[in-house]
């Protein structure tokens, strides 16, 4: 569809970066609003957790239906994306999950709620990213890339099954139930009418990142991937950019994490709540910095983070996505009951008590 939209200068892949560029100010400025994160629904305060689970929830039923609905359409398919792969790589997925979810309580965040922070003056944030982007390049491309190549050839052939809609019911079926069940508890979380329209908005996004990238930007003679929302391999891409902007040009997924961070500090900025924060001390530093590279590695090697695997890729009905959203939970779960036992303190619970904090 590119070809017909009459542009001469720009390549689809250029047209992609402003297209990210566009959706990344869009979620920076909901997401610092609402203070969407998934952790936050599993071992944040206490007080916190249903009204947080409930705005996630609301933001993957509506990225599932608006997705459905769009290839309900014809507007786009996910045969051939990697979310459907015939054979699915249990091992690495499992394995990456975990990883993931037990870093994100490390670092007191996932990889999207440290983007917003870092946007916001926490330094502790940005400094978990960089962390973050190298070990997700080292695990594509780098030094750790045998250890996720290894992990990646035990698969399962699942074949047509890499699809839920491979369930009686259909793709409509399980959307529905899905959808509803997730909306149930949603509405029953206490979150209140305006998180859960703030959860609606940025679910809305995925199904314009899918549409955009999957039909508007492509181009069959210059194609591009087609991406939704995600962190781990933009930030890697991101990092990569910026060292060889000159070699590489920014694409959708540097567009993205650009105008999240441009979102989110413009939100912080607006409402007061930009200001710069720093590691207490080495314990904490040391916490967020293996963290973060918990999240690089996992998050390349499961397939996604919270966004990437949990929204973007459960909207596509993918099994693979599932399990990487499974595992991530059970990670977080269980690092958090580790850590809430240690004499450490627990990973729900800020480590300067008289320094409140998003991190």
């Amino acid at each position: 569809m590119f070809e017909t939209l009459g542009f001469e200068s720009t390549t689809p892949r250029e047209a992609s970066f402003w297209f990210g560029l566009g959706l990344g100010l869009a979620f920076g400025a909901l997401a610092a609003a609402t203070q969407f994160c998934l952790r936050r629904g599993l071992v944040g305060d206490p007080a916190e957790r249903r009204p947080a689970l409930g705005l996630w929830l609301t933001a993957l039923a509506v990225a599932l239906v608006g997705t459905q609905a769009a290839v309900a359409a014809g507007l786009i398919g996910f045969a051939d994306h990697r979310f459907h792969a015939p054979d699915l790589p249990w091992l690495a997925i499992l394995a990456g999950g975990v990883l993931f979810g037990a870093g994100m309580v490390l670092a007191r965040g996932c990889a999207a709620r440290l983007t917003i922070l870092a946007a916001s003056g926490n330094l502790r944030a940005l400094t978990v990213l960089l962390v973050l982007a190298l070990a997700a390049h080292a695990t594509l491309k780098g030094l750790l890339a045998p250890l996720r190549t290894a992990l990646g050839r035990v698969t399962l052939p699942i074949g047509d099954h890499a699809s839920l809609a491979a369930l009686p019911g259909g793709a409509a079926g399980v959307t529905a139930v899905i959808a509803a069940s997730a909306l149930w508890v949603a509405v029953r979380s206490g979150a209140g009418w305006r998180g859960l329209a703030g959860g609606a908005a940025i679910g809305l996004l995925v199904p314009a990142a899918w549409v955009g990238t999957g039909l508007i930007l492509q181009d069959p003679f210059d194609p591009i991937a087609v991406e939704a929302l995600a962190f781990t391999g933009p930030h890697a891409e991101t990092l990569f950019w910026a060292i060889s902007a000159t070699a590489v040009g920014p694409g959708f997924g540097t567009g993205l994490i650009l105008g999240v961070m441009a979102g989110a500090a413009a939100a912080a900025l607006a409402s007061g709540r930009f200001r710069w924060q720093s590691f207490a001390g080495p314990r904490e530093t040391g916490r967020y910095l293996a963290g973060g590279a918990m999240m690089g590695v996992g998050g390349v090697m499961a397939g996604g983070c919270t966004v990437g695997a949990g929204l973007s890729g459960i909207s596509t009905l993918s099994v693979g996505a599932v399990l990487a959203l499974t595992a991530i939970v059970a990670g977080a779960l269980v690092a958090n009951r580790l850590l809430s036992a240690s004499p450490a303190g627990s990973g729900g619970s800020a480590t300067i008590p008289q320094a409140p904090r998003a991190a």
